[in-house]
């Protein structure tokens, strides 16, 4: 029986597109400090805003890290 849906595949970023996988590399390389700046920035001048962004920012770099995107 063939196995259907994304669970059965393995990821391999190498079939992506070289445009991709360097802009996929590029992002996991800056995504961390720009986090931390948004941190320190949200710990001086808190906005909601800045705060939403901050936990955006933290859901991307846990992405990146675990290789999910």
């Amino acid at each position: 029986m063939k196995k259907r849906g994304f669970k059965g595949r393995s990821y391999n970023p190498y079939l992506l597109p070289p445009w991709l996988r360097k802009t996929r590399f590029f992002c996991k390389q800056i995504i961390i400090p720009i986090t931390v700046f948004q941190g320190l920035r949200t710990l001086f001048l808190p906005t909601t805003g800045d705060f939403l962004f901050l936990l955006l920012l933290a859901l991307l770099c846990y992405l990146f890290i675990t290789d999910f995107i």
